[in-house]
């Protein structure tokens, strides 16, 4: 009975990573539009702003229980914030200024890798001959697309950068916001790191001395209530839900439906073309990724046996 319970539950949770990986994709097209209008450090406020409004008034009608967390947790969740909510949508929006939204995906796509890593140093476990297989097979992908002759110009150059230290801050959020979801749950973790990152964000918008609002287009509006609600508050929480029941890596490796979704958008409405050098390496990415996560029947059979 208890096998049955958790083998939905983790369902559900590989469900929620998906459907977050795929919402996040989506709004890397919407942020690849919306950034022509409205400077990152805007936008990641508004973006986060409206998530966290949208987060609270949820919890204040449907779970109030969930609003209340031990003040001793406030600094980590703070951390949290900083890492995901402050750093990770800055340097995301600002990368996305220089660089297609396809190739800014497919970078992303080496979020699971950082998220292994740092995931076996902490817990101080080896990795085997076939994961590290696994990985050298993603960073090839990833370096033979990074390798085309476009890349050499600094405005690439820059957005890479930018997009690798976001997939950075990404998997270190995954691998430290595990003890708190199995604490307080998906939802109240992702309402407190949303808030406070987004606080962490005012500063810098007051030392720029201008908020930047304009007559911006309806396009543009709608877009940014979609990164907000469904792109932010929606897809930040169920990504984050996922991890009470998964690990870190198994979590962060859905992130590779975020470069098929982007692509998929990002060649149907903004008409990128899709050069054989970066399928090949989107194939390469997949492929390592699922090396590195995937569990040979043995060893699953024996995990789950008593």
């Amino acid at each position: 009975m208890n096998t049955s319970i958790d083998a939905t539950s983790n369902l559900g949770a590989n469900a929620a990573a998906a459907t977050a990986a795929i919402l996040l994709g989506a709004s890397l097209v919407a942020i690849h539009v919306i950034v022509r209008e409205i400077q990152p450090l805007t936008l990641a406020i508004l973006r986060f702003g409206l998530g966290s409004l949208v987060l609270f008034a949820a919890l204040a009608v449907f779970r109030r229980d969930l609003l209340r967390v031990a003040p001793r947790d406030i600094p980590y969740l703070t951390l949290l914030g900083a890492l995901f909510f402050t750093i990770f949508p800055l340097t995301f929006n600002a990368g996305m200024q220089y660089i297609p939204a396809s190739r800014g995906a497919l970078i992303m796509a080496t979020m699971p890798l950082w998220t292994l890593v740092l995931g076996r140093g902490v817990a101080r476990e080896r990795l085997t001959a076939r994961q590290v297989a696994g990985v050298m097979i993603s960073v090839a992908g990833v370096a033979a697309v990074l390798a085309d002759r476009r890349a050499t110009s600094s405005a690439f150059a820059t957005g890479d950068l930018l997009i690798v230290a976001t997939a950075l801050c990404g998997a270190i959020y995954n691998v430290l916001a595990k003890r708190s979801v199995t604490q307080y749950g998906g939802v109240t973790v992702t309402f407190y790191a949303m808030i406070l990152g987004t606080l962490l964000l005012m500063p810098l918008l007051l030392a720029q001395s201008a908020f930047g609002v304009r007559a911006w287009s309806r396009e543009t509006l709608a877009l940014l209530v979609f990164v907000g609600i469904l792109g932010g508050a929606l897809g930040f929480t169920l990504w984050t839900s996922a991890l009470r029941r998964l690990s870190p890596t198994q979590v962060a490796v859905y992130i590779n439906l975020n470069p098929l979704t982007a692509t998929a958008i990002a060649a149907t409405l903004l008409h990128e073309r899709l050069s054989l050098r970066f399928v090949g390496g989107f194939l390469a990415v997949a492929a390592g990724v699922f090396i590195v996560n995937w569990t040979p029947a043995a060893r699953r059979a024996a995990l789950s046996s008593p």
